[in-house]
């Protein structure tokens, strides 16, 4: 069995400015803005949606295959994945382009000014998927190149591979036609609660109209845990304790690993969310979205406290 995902490998490269940007801001001059922020250094992360999935499911004993795009500064993260043993077959290379980067600068407020450069995320993967079972394998589209979130659910939809929508920050990138050709057929629709209400306005549908096109949807609430929503009924997940909160960028991709963890095993919906809450709660223990670890025994030990045998 194979766990594919899709999505972006990007350097997260992060600043502190020592005051307040409200402080240097004239606005009376917003039209004319120019300012200069000379912030405390700056510390780089590996990031991305696709690296932080991939990293969270290697802790958890899984080799799933990142498909993404990487450019000509990619050395670094490629010997960090390289060191878990992600396979890297699916990563195309772009070597006149950087690899994609988040230029994030927050203030004394908490105020946070963000660049984006998609670099090599501009290109698809253009993976061709050989050895391919439908009836075993599993796989996630998120947010990434704009091309590949189009093309691969239609691929996996044609030979019946089981796969999760996570349109994520992407959302108002598709016109709503789109986004609902997308959701149809996946075998799960998985975002947030502010991002499902993009949805629902982007696509004018309601959640119910939403579940006629896809039988699951996931939301996730942050400290309140998630909601499976299915033609059935609705059943609450609870979050996991989380000992020391650092940090919550990069939780909803490690709930996402632990979710297609307790899907590859087989274990039902409920019980793979809750995976999903205890991998969650490790990554908002740390600051960055690639810091956290744990074994197996540690992991299986606070499932149980949180959750039982």
């Amino acid at each position: 069995m194979r766990i594919y995902v899709s999505g972006s490998l990007a350097y997260d490269r992060i600043m502190t400015f020592p005051g307040k940007f409200a402080d240097h801001i004239l606005p009376d001059k917003i039209h004319i803005l120019n300012v200069c922020f000379l912030v405390d250094g700056l510390t780089e992360k590996f990031g991305g949606t696709a690296g932080n999935i991939a990293y969270t499911l290697s802790l958890l004993g899984e080799k799933p295959l990142i498909l993404g795009s990487s450019g000509k500064d990619f050395g670094a993260y490629r010997d960090w994945l390289g060191s878990l043993g992600l396979p890297l077959d699916g990563v195309k290379h772009v070597a006149e382009e950087f690899t994609a980067g988040a230029y994030i600068t927050t203030d004394l407020s908490d105020n946070q000014i963000t660049g984006f450069n998609p670099g090599a995320m501009k290109q698809p993967c253009g993976y061709a998927f050989p050895g391919l079972d439908p009836q075993r394998d599993l796989a996630i589209v998120s947010p990434g190149n704009l091309g590949d979130m189009r093309e691969f659910p239609r691929f996996y939809k044609e030979r019946g591979v089981r796969f999760l929508f996570d349109p994520g920050q992407n959302i108002t990138a598709f016109p709503g036609e789109v986004l609902a050709e997308m959701i149809t057929g996946a075998n799960y629709f998985i975002s947030n609660d502010y991002e499902l209400e993009m949805v629902v306005n982007a696509t004018g549908l309601t959640k119910a109209e939403l579940l006629e096109r896809t039988p699951v949807i996931i939301t996730t609430l942050g400290e309140n845990g998630s909601l499976i929503s299915e033609r059935g009924g609705e059943t609450k997940i609870g979050a996991a304790k989380v000992a020391s909160p650092k940090d919550p960028t990069g939780a909803g991709d490690a709930f996402r690993a632990g979710l297609l963890k307790g899907l590859a095993e087989g274990k039902p919906l409920p019980e793979a969310a809750r995976v999903g809450s205890v991998a969650a709660a490790y990554a908002v223990e740390h600051h960055g979205t690639q810091e956290h670890a744990f074994t197996m025994s540690e992991f299986t030990q606070r499932y149980a406290e949180n959750f039982g045998a």
